[in-house]
């Protein structure tokens, strides 16, 4: 029994190997190598479902056809930005002369016409200064009328000069004659010699006396023309006084600071007792007058001209749709105008697109918000026709 259990598996390996090294190919199952001439080929899914594939291409021409008027009609006429923000020509309100504030009469925030009284100064120094100068308009005006006066007095001295000058010639002219006719009297023996000396010693008193006539006359002009020059000293005194006065009165007006037009008072700096200096800010000013400056890409500005409508959303109040139009594109890009600008004559140069500034006038701005310089706002520009 031993032996045959130990020979049985020799036996059946034996048996395994040929039966494996006697099968061939043609001992193998023709149904395994012949293929099913039963089975036919599938067709596409084209011609299993034509119905559905033409939906399916109909369907992909009218979304194209469809998204092509969404973009022609609600994205290819307009141009927006998110560049874009409220701007004003804010400046500051300072004082003009130096003082201590007596009164502030407006508050943060608050809206005010033209000529409102944002600040006064204490007016007590100035008002003293043009009582001063007005005093000095009296004095300089009453030197002008003593001039006047002495003018007038140097002519009637001139006046009374030239009627002694003219006595004096008639005086003059009668001791010439009556002193020829003592001389020839002399000379025919028919006259005396006393009478003679008589009439020259008159002659020569009427010649002094022409003399001292012509020399008062001299003296009267020239004390006329000390006058006037006296009256124009005291009109040129005058002018001054009265440029001093002028001068004293605007500063007494600077002591009340007002609003030169309608706006904001923002950024109120002033208060009662401070001591200002002048220029010194008391506060800033935002004009009513406003608009929007929208920083488009230069690319941007192909088909946008003046004058063309604009719908606006400010960030800060969304519910808020403004209408506008273009005013007018600045001439250059913003980084031309700026403090520092850009340099492109270099080795390393890269371009970038640049951005205009487009000026925007809002056609009516909303009451019921607070809006000022800095707010951002969107703008959506019509540039083509709508279709």
């Amino acid at each position: 029994m031993t032996q045959t259990k130990r020979k049985t598996p020799q036996l059946d390996e034996d048996e395994r190997v040929e039966t494996g090294k006697g099968a061939s190919p043609q001992t193998a199952s023709p149904e395994a190598e012949q293929p099913d001439e039963t089975e036919e080929k599938k067709p596409s899914i084209i011609r299993r479902h034509p119905l559905a594939t033409l939906l399916i291409v109909v369907a992909i021409i009218a979304v194209a056809v469809i998204g092509y008027f969404v973009w022609l009609i609600y994205f290819h006429p307009y141009e927006s930005t998110d560049d874009a923000f409220i701007d004003a020509r804010s400046f500051s309100v300072a004082a003009k002369i130096s003082g201590y504030v007596a009164d502030v009469p407006v508050s943060d925030n608050q809206h005010v016409d033209a000529g409102a009284v944002i600040a006064k100064i204490d007016p007590r120094d100035y008002q003293i200064a043009l009582d001063q100068a007005n005093g000095q308009i009296g004095v300089a005006k009453a030197a002008v009328a003593s001039a006047d006066a002495q003018i007038a007095a140097a002519g009637a001295a001139i006046d009374e000069a030239k009627a002694q000058q003219t006595s004096a010639a008639a005086a003059l002219q009668y001791a010439k004659d009556e002193n020829d006719r003592q001389q020839q009297l002399v000379k025919s023996g028919a006259g005396s010699e006393q009478a003679a000396q008589q009439a020259a010693s008159t002659l020569r008193q009427g010649q002094a006396s022409y003399a001292q006539s012509q020399a008062s006359v001299t003296s009267a002009v020239k004390n006329q023309a000390a006058a006037e020059a006296q009256k124009a000293s005291a009109i040129a005194s005058l002018h001054q006084a009265e440029a001093q006065a002028e001068a004293a009165q605007q500063n007494l007006d600077y002591t009340t600071i007002t609003a030169a037009q309608p706006g904001r008072v923002v950024k109120l700096s002033g208060s009662n007792g401070q001591y200002v200096q002048a220029g010194q800010a008391i506060s800033m000013f935002v004009p009513d007058e406003i608009w929007v400056t929208a920083n488009f890409k230069e690319t941007q500005l192909t088909d946008m001209r003046p004058g063309q409508p604009v719908d606006l959303t400010i960030d800060a109040y969304p519910d808020h749709v403004l209408k506008g139009k273009i005013d007018s594109v600045q001439p250059g890009s913003g980084t031309a105008f700026s403090l520092l600008p850009a340099e492109n004559a270099t080795g390393n140069y890269v371009k970038v697109t640049q951005r205009v500034p487009v000026k925007i006038v809002v056609d009516n701005w909303p009451k019921d918000i607070a809006i000022g310089p800095g707010m951002s706002v969107i703008p959506t520009v019509t540039v083509r026709p709508r279709n």
